[in-house]
């Protein structure tokens, strides 16, 4: 493979593109290098622990290859279309609403390219769900959990990808009580539609290790827990009706207007429709 780098050309450049949406980087394929392309390269790179500058040389070539292997082999958890028409019956929805709030509500791609199922890990949940089960989230606090342990929402600590298992996995360990560990995984938003892991009792699930056992199979049970949580949230009936902004305000919260989830599910819902 040819190195390659923001404004090349080329056959070599489609094909690196065509990798990169492969992996779920929103690109353009085409024959030329473009911004998108660069930016895309550089998050991989940062991912994959090589040096972030954008040029595809062999290192880089020979990351991608293996993602892109990975990416294949792990084809069969992704939805089908029978997934949604499953779902559109088993909720009794027009299927054109199912497809609208699939591709407005869900991150696009519900594994990372290893296998794993995408998750954000959120610490200031952490410190609730801890406290919820009547541990003081003070004893941990230090320099090394200040990124996985805090009273107040942020965004500063999000590392993204794979980054966001190593903030899990060290808010599981650091203490050997179940507690830690149920709390560390309620703490996480699970898959494509990003159901946080304290909602699985509710959700019908034994323990949120039965939760996460489950996400790890196939977007088909990212779909369900989807499913069960807006069944409920007593949000299904909005799908029904086409009622866009009652379904974004419940979903999305009151930020849904600053969003526009309202107008870009009613678009959606049109063009498959």
């Amino acid at each position: 493979m040819k190195t390659i780098k923001y404004r090349s050309t080329g056959p070599d450049v489609r094909f690196l593109e065509e990798i990169l949406e492969k992996m779920g980087y929103p690109v353009k394929v085409s024959d030329y290098f473009g911004r998108d392309t660069d930016t895309a390269v550089r998050d991989f790179q940062q991912k994959h622990n090589l040096v972030v500058d954008g040029i595809v040389g062999i290192k880089t070539w020979s990351k991608l290859l293996e993602a892109e292997k990975e990416v294949l082999q792990h084809n069969d958890k992704l939805l089908a279309e029978q997934d949604l028409v499953d779902f559109a019956q088993h909720y009794n929805l027009e299927l054109a609403a199912v497809k609208a709030v699939n591709e407005v509500e869900s991150s696009g791609k519900g594994f990372l390219v290893d296998g794993r199922p995408r998750i954000l890990f959120e610490g200031h949940v952490f410190w609730k769900e801890l406290t919820k089960r009547g541990v003081d989230p003070q004893q941990f606090l230090s320099s090394r959990t200040a990124n996985v342990l805090y009273k107040n929402w942020t965004k500063k600590y999000y590392a993204g990808g794979a980054g966001e298992y190593h903030r899990l996995e060290k808010a599981a360990g650091m203490s050997d009580l179940q507690e830690v560990h149920d709390a560390a995984y309620s703490a996480a938003s699970w898959g494509a539609f990003q159901v946080m892991g304290y909602h699985a009792k509710i959700l019908g699930y034994m323990s949120v290790d039965h939760f996460v056992a489950k996400q790890y199979e196939h977007e088909r049970e990212h779909l369900k827990a989807f499913g069960r949580y807006l069944e409920v949230n007593h949000l299904i009936p909005h799908i029904k009706s086409k009622d866009w902004k009652a379904f974004a305000k419940g979903y999305n919260g009151p930020g849904y207007k600053e969003n526009h989830y309202d107008e870009k599910l009613q678009k959606a819902y049109d063009r498959y429709s």
